[in-house]
Parts: structure tokens; sequence; C-alpha cells
């Protein structure tokens, strides 16, 4: 017979304890809603936006320039220009310096926060796409749809530490804190599981039945990857095994997906015009709590940390665009001066 030691049971004690006191918010009332529409205008298109919850400001790419709106008073405070087919922002208040990932030049644009004076731009892999700070490593990482790799940069020094190479077309990514980063791979339906100090790929997960993973978020506290697919789920993820745990119904044509850890609630912003709002009942239970209708072509999003408030960007559309050899299925044509801020709250 095995005899157990004490030692023993206090570590089997700590650890139900540990499960036993894990705590998940209740569930929201949702009623999530328009609060604001703020007409921007300027042509082009757009992709991600991001809120610094600290410094009350949100980023919005928009074209060739990230404009920069207050995020409690909606006015737009500046804009930092000469950022080619820019894709996202990513915020380092540590250091005081914003990143941006810009695909059509194929480099990342440094500037002040405070000033939102551009300081120097560094090249990357070949179009940059999602881009994300790591506070473990304290390293930018940019990922670089075309060149199938991720570029990391050291954010105090602005240096390029190293590329990684994927094996896949990236889209969206998250940081745990801990050294790990995680990235999207849409056409290999994969995660790719990132050691962001030694810059290598530790392992890959296969995401079925998620098809054409694209937006992600994550709950940190308790190691819960929420990511948006093209066919029309939510993939919940066990940030340790990599094990899908749920999947959920969204809409169609998401792009973005957040996490609000004050909340307990994961969001997913679709382009056919929907939001859907995901809460965590606890580590293996979700449920979907609402559809709010937004608008057409509203599919990134960003999340205000502080109000609870999430910021989506769109256009009005006119006719389609003439199909090309290049561009079989062209997207469609903007308002000239369409381009709006939706805030949305409850």
């Amino acid at each position: 017979m095995k005899l157990f030691t004490n030692a023993w049971l206090a570590t089997v004690l700590a650890g139900l304890l540990s499960v036993a006191t894990t705590v998940f918010p209740a569930t929201g009332p949702g009623g999530y809603h328009l609060l604001k529409k703020v007409v921007l205008g300027g042509d082009g298109f757009w992709d991600y936006l991001t809120v610094d919850s600290a410094g009350r400001r949100v980023y919005i790419s928009h074209g060739v320039k990230v404009v920069v709106v207050d995020a409690d008073t909606y006015e737009t405070v500046g804009e930092i220009p000469d950022t080619q087919g820019v894709h996202g922002i990513a915020i380092v208040n540590d250091v005081g310096r914003g990143f941006t990932s810009n695909g059509r030049s194929n480099n990342v644009t440094i500037f002040d926060l405070k000033t939102l004076k551009v300081l120097r731009q560094v090249a990357t892999g070949s179009n940059p796409d999602a881009i994300i700070y790591d506070p473990a490593s304290r390293r930018v990482f940019t990922f670089n749809g075309r060149s199938a790799d991720s570029t990391a940069i050291d954010a105090a020094s602005g240096v390029v530490a190293g590329t990684i190479p994927l094996g896949g077309k990236p889209e969206f990514a998250a940081a745990d804190g801990r050294g790990t980063v995680f990235a999207n791979l849409e056409d290999q339906n994969e995660v790719a599981v990132i050691d962001s100090k030694a810059l290598t790929v530790k392992a890959k997960w296969q995401l079925v039945p998620c098809e054409g993973p694209s937006g992600m978020a994550m709950d940190i506290e308790h190691r819960r990857l929420f990511i948006g697919c093209h066919n029309k789920i939510m993939a919940v993820v066990d940030a340790d095994s990599g094990k899908i745990v749920a999947t959920l119904a969204i809409g169609e044509g998401v792009d973005a997906n957040k996490f609000d850890p004050g909340t307990g609630l994961a969001f997913s912003s679709n382009g056919d015009g929907t939001l859907t709002v995901v809460h965590e009942d606890s580590a293996s239970k979700f449920t979907v709590i609402e559809t709010v209708s937004t608008q057409r072509g509203a599919r990134t999003m960003a999340i205000d940390e502080k109000t609870h408030n999430l910021f989506l960007v769109t256009a009005e559309f006119g006719p389609p665009r003439t199909s090309t050899a290049d561009r079989p299925r062209p997207r469609p044509s903007i308002v000239p001066g369409s381009f709006t801020l939706l805030v949305f709250g409850n």
C-alpha cells in the first residue's frame, strides 16, 4: 500500500483550493448599443484600431495614416502620417512609444505617444499586418503576411532583434505576458506558439473545426484564447494544451476578437454588421448572450478596459469595383468622406 506524505496532501489541497477559488465574473446584463457615431471622413480602406486606455486615445488605421481620437470626447486630436498601407498599432507606455505596421512599405513607424511625432522607421518582412507588444521580452512583433514570418523589434531601442519563420500566413496574435506569443496561421488553420525570448516556434496547434482563423484575444488569467474563424465560429482554445474547449456561433466576416477581463466578456466584430457577445461562465463553459447590430463593414474593433466601451470603424459602400486578373473579387468602392467611428457600450 502506498503511503501519502503530508507534503503530498498539502500540494493536492492547495491545487484544489486554487481551482475552487477561481472567480469568473457573473453574467452581465448585455444590452450593448450604439453610444456615438462620429464621421471621421477621408478616403481609403482601414484595418485595425487600438485603444490606449491609460493615455485615453484611440489609434485608427486609415490607408496612409493613423487617425488619433480622444477616447472620451471622440474628437480627432492628431494623426501619424506616411504609414503606407497601415494595418495595426501597438502601444508601449513603458517607453512612451507607439508602433505601426505599414503593409505597403514593409516597415514599422515608431512615434512618440505624447507628441505623435514620428521618430524613425524600421524595415520588417513583407506586408506586416498585425502588430502586438509582448511585455515579457519587451519586444514588438509584426506578423508579415507575404513573407510568412514575424519580425521582433526591441521596444526601447527600435532595433530588430530577429525574424521568426512561421510556415504560414499569419493573421492576428496575442501575448500571455509570460514569454509566449500565439499567432493565427490563416492558410494552415493553425496557431503558432512562439517563444518570445528565444524567437523560435515551439509548437503548432491544429484548430479543427476552425477554418481561416483571423481575430484573436486572450483571457490571460484563465489561459483561454478566443479565435474568430471565417466559417462563422469562435474557437475557445486552452493556451497550455492547444485543445479547443468550446466553439460558438458568430456572424460572417470576423476580423477581430477582444476580451474584457473586467466583465468576463469576449467579443467578435463581424463584417456582416453584427457584434457577437460571449460570456465566460467557467473555464469550460461559454455562452453567447447577445448579437448586436452594428453596421456593414465594421469588422475590426478595440476595447477600452477603463470604460468597457467598444470602438469599431466602417464606411458607406458604393457599387462593386471592376474585377481584374489580380483581383478577381475586388473590394466594394467606398463613398468618399464616409469613414466612421462607432462607439458601443452598455
